[in-house]
């Protein structure tokens, strides 16, 4: 509460000065006289003040040694120390200061002058409070409402994805399928410490709920293409191709120009780089080994994998074991080869998520 007492420790061997302290201090705040550093420190135990007024030349312990006692310690380091002491030398005012304290008050001292300085450093002390309070209701404030947006920012994703599919009835589930496909395989690099310099600032979960938005340009295909129950004619496949183009513009539209949106960076090389093929005979670029982002390269893996394990009108779904049969051999041809090892490796994987 605003209107409450605050609590003073003085500290002092000599008791003409605890007594000269707490007569100057007492009608405003609650004082407690201590005559060593010893006794202030069983005080703490059990009570915290606001301040404490502390003497330097004392027997058993001193200002400097007491001070030292009180900043190592996560219960009293924050409390606020102001040295009492007949030195009036700048050494010894900054061999103080060096280990914590806040002011240095001169004795003998005039009640008055104590009674302001303590008052200065109590509203100080009280802003700097407030001030720390404040940013930590902000931080949690800010905190909330990032995972809200978040949180939102996945339902919007996925009622995207489920908006796709729900156009192609021939793929139901693939958007789901593929992007655990792809938190697997991001998560095998980083376990293998590959790619360290690409992989360090992914964020592995953001990356999977981009993901949905990798055929998010299907959108823009005319059913009768999108929904045809058999194989599509070579025409009809470069118009399905253009998804490709179509959705990386959706895309770089929601984003409006604004490349610090990290979902939406990945959404786009995620949807431009998909259909792209290790050796070059892909789309939409053409693009040839490394040359395609890795993003890229792991989402064709992911892709074909659902793909070739899903059933189509025009085929049966292929066991998981011919399906990764298929990916080895286009080791090289459609995949980066160091990849397909690594989906070797794991996928058992893979087939769990099925």
């Amino acid at each position: 509460m605003a209107n409450e007492r605050k609590m003073i420790m003085l500290v002092d061997d000599s008791i003409a000065n605890l007594k000269i302290g707490k007569n100057a201090l007492s009608d405003a705040y609650d004082v407690f006289t201590l005559p060593s550093a010893g006794k202030m420190l069983e005080l703490l135990e059990r009570k915290t003040p606001d301040l404490i007024l502390l003497d330097i030349n004392m027997p058993e312990m001193n200002g400097y040694e007491a001070i030292k006692v009180l900043k190592n310690s996560p219960a009293t380091r924050d409390i606020p120390v102001i040295f009492l002491t007949a030195k009036t030398d700048s050494g010894s005012e900054l061999e103080g200061l060096s280990l914590g304290a806040i002011d240095y008050i001169s004795k003998p001292f005039s009640p008055p002058l104590l009674r302001k300085r303590l008052e200065v450093h109590l509203l100080v002390e009280s802003q700097k409070r407030e001030l720390l309070d404040y940013n930590e209701n902000l931080q949690r404030m800010v905190a909330e409402k990032t995972a809200t947006v978040v949180k939102l920012q996945g339902k919007i994703l996925e009622t995207v994805g489920d908006l796709v599919e729900s156009r192609d009835n021939t793929t139901g589930g693939h958007v789901q399928r593929t992007r655990r496909c792809l938190g697997i395989l991001a998560t095998a690099l980083r376990e293998r410490d590959l790619y360290r310099e690409e992989t360090e600032g992914w964020d592995i979960n953001l990356l999977q709920q981009s993901s949905q938005l990798h055929d998010v340009g299907k959108i823009s295909i005319q059913d009768s293409i999108l929904q045809k129950p058999g194989k599509l004619t070579r025409e009809e496949f470069d118009e399905m191709k253009k998804h490709v183009e179509f959705g990386v513009r959706i895309i770089e539209k929601i984003a409006g120009g604004d490349e610090e949106i990290v979902f939406l960076r990945y959404a786009k090389i995620l949807a431009g780089a998909h259909h792209e093929k290790w050796n070059g005979s892909g789309y939409p670029a053409g693009l040839t080994g490394m040359d395609i982002p890795l993003l890229g390269r792991l989402m064709a893996i992911a892709d074909v994998y659902d793909a070739l394990t899903s059933a189509r009108p025009y085929k049966e779904a292929f066991s998981h074991e011919k399906a990764v049969g298929i990916i080895r051999e286009e080791s090289g041809v459609h995949f980066e080869p160091l990849l397909v090892d690594i989906f070797t490796e794991i996928a058992d994987r893979f087939k769990e998520y099925g």
